[in-house]
């Protein structure tokens, strides 16, 4: 491997530098996702230690470089075991990856069964609801307006948000892959007024208004029927069963995703 230059007995070549770049991004990001924690502290310990060993070692400090040794012949499992928790999280967070779930469908079938059974019980009560789901990118400027929830999508969630007296009822939920990104959020509203003849409420007005502006699918619940519609690239479906909107969320979603896959790919290919 072509040497860079010589520090003391030490030379540095190109692979040891994309090394020592990827190593210390690597402590980076884990550091910025427990910072403010414990572990943030203990993890700042450690990174002194194994610095303080190597330092040891590269001087030949033979006493001290024993005693260190002891302590980083164990920092592994030590870290293991402090770290467990973020080390969890960490990996939960990459596997809701966007580009890693592109592969994970029955992650889409699980979305629209549990958004179809939440829409269609709420539906029952006469509960009004509009839920907006993602298809690509997302929409940061409408989930700001409302309250951040992150949260997996949960039928009881969903239909608690969405209760009556509930001080998140009001507004739309957006869904992003299987988590509820926001509620409470607020959408712009379509100019379209009347659709066949019948006059559009607010709720779907604006259920059909983001879909104008936006890659997404909504599904809005109407308050005074009951009834529901779907409302996706500025048109709206009306009186749906629960067998049609399943399968019209499930293919929505799935096509959404083939799409990206294919962009992924088409781009990699443009590069080459």
């Amino acid at each position: 491997m072509f040497d860079l230059f010589k520090i003391g007995f030490l030379t540095v070549s190109f692979l040891d530098v994309i090394d020592i770049f990827i190593v210390s991004f690597v402590i980076y990001k884990f550091y910025t996702f427990i910072k403010g924690t414990i572990a943030a502290q203990i993890f700042i310990g450690l990174i002194l230690v194994l610095a303080l060993s190597f330092v040891a070692q590269a001087a030949n400090l033979k006493a001290i470089g024993f005693l260190l040794k002891l302590i980083s012949d164990i920092w592994v499992i030590a870290f293991i075991i402090v770290f467990q928790p973020e080390i969890r999280r960490m990996l939960v967070m990459l596997g809701r990856n966007p580009i890693l779930r592109i592969f994970n469908r029955e992650d889409v079938k699980n979305v629209a069964d549990i958004i179809t059974d939440a829409a269609f019980e709420m539906a029952q009560h006469q509960h009004g609801a509009l839920i907006v789901l993602v298809k690509s990118a997302g929409i940061r400027g409408v989930v700001e307006t409302g309250e951040i929830i992150n949260s997996k999508v949960n039928k009881n969630l969903l239909r608690s948000i969405f209760f009556p007296r509930s001080p998140l009822h009001d507004g739309a939920v957006i869904v992003k892959g299987d988590s509820i990104e926001a509620a409470r959020c607020t959408l712009p509203l379509s100019t379209t007024t009347m659709v066949d003849g019948e006059t559009l409420g607010m709720r779907h007005r604006a259920g059909l208004g983001i879909t104008e502006q936006a890659d997404v699918i909504s599904v809005i619940v109407s308050e005074e029927t009951g009834g529901i519609s779907v409302a996706e690239n500025g048109d709206i479906t009306r009186g749906l069963s629960k067998e049609s909107l399943r399968n019209r969320l499930a293919s929505s979603l799935s096509i959404s995703k083939e799409r990206g896959l294919k962009g992924i790919f088409e781009q990699f290919y443009k590069q080459k």
